[in-house]
């Protein structure tokens, strides 16, 4: 009996919506909410603009130093709230 009202149950999910489709891979969603957003996407418009990652090289290096400030910052807190220290 149980087998049988497990088959007739609704389905527990949800069909996403067209307008909250997922991001296009899994970490896109992550990458959106960093302070480094803005530096990522100029460097993806550069590479769409150029096709040579030579000429992106500026854009490159500043969305490193973003994401290095921001693990540095991610870090400290991290230290802060640390029971141990």
């Amino acid at each position: 009996m149980a087998t049988a009202k497990a088959a007739t149950a609704p389905p527990t999910h949800r069909a996403s919506s067209p307008a909250a489709s997922p991001p296009p891979y899994p970490s896109a969603a992550r990458i959106a909410d960093s302070d480094c957003f803005p530096q990522y996407t100029a460097s993806l418009k550069c590479l769409e603009a150029n096709q040579d990652k030579s000429k992106c090289q500026q854009q490159f290096d500043d969305y490193k130093e973003c994401k290095k400030r921001e693990r540095e910052a991610r870090l400290e807190r991290n230290r802060s709230r640390s029971l141990f220290g």
